[in-house]
């Protein structure tokens, strides 16, 4: 697996026929289980013989082979996925059955090799790891710190107020973190409140 993860800038498919099987991959990028089982539920043919799955959201996995041999399907996408490098990701590979056996080891090049070509055709970024900020500050900072949020490269996620200003709540890659935080520092002479509640990047 390549040390720098990836990850899938949209869903993408790839099909080929096996033996008179036709084998259809279909990968998403995804945030949480719970936008993987949805896709799963979107793209899952029922009239075909089998919906094989597997995703990778972090340190989270799962596979499932649907009625084929156990380890021939499931565990090869998720192989799949591991080596091509990729994170947040969805893979189903549906198989519609032709009247030919291929065995344990043609189930495996089938499933895992159907999902390693969708994923090397699939188009990608680095994933980049993230961290939050919290900046209280005075009303009248606030839109200049606002405006100068998308040089950082950040996200305000959310923003409240109270009698002595604004709240933003952001998130930013994290090796913009330290840059971020030295100006906004700068920016209102030491008037804002900085708080790093979540320092770790998202995985």
């Amino acid at each position: 697996m390549s040390e720098t993860l990836h990850v899938l800038v949209a869903a993408c498919r790839h099909a080929q026929d096996i033996r008179k099987s036709r084998f259809l991959a279909q990968a998403a990028p995804v945030q949480s289980v719970e936008q993987a089982m949805a896709f799963l539920h979107e793209v899952a043919d029922p009239a075909a013989t089998h919906n094989c799955w597997a995703y990778r959201i972090g340190q989270d996995y799962r596979f499932n082979d649907d009625g084929e041999p156990g380890g021939t399907a499931g565990r090869p996408i998720l192989q799949a996925i591991e080596g091509a490098g990729v994170d947040r990701v969805m893979v189903v590979v549906t198989r519609w059955y032709g009247g030919i056996k291929l065995g344990a080891g043609g189930l495996v090049r089938a499933y895992g090799g159907t999902a390693a070509e969708c994923l090397r055709l699939a188009e990608r970024v680095p994933l980049v790891a993230m961290a939050r900020l919290t900046v209280h500050c005075p009303f009248a900072d606030l839109a200049l710190l606002k405006a100068r949020c998308p040089g950082w490269q950040a996200r305000i996620e959310h923003e409240s107020f109270d009698a002595a200003g604004a709240t933003l709540a952001l998130e930013l890659p994290a090796d913009r973190l330290d840059e971020a935080c030295d100006r906004i520092v700068d920016l209102t002479r030491g008037q804002a409140r900085v708080r790093r509640p979540d320092d770790m990047p998202r995985d």
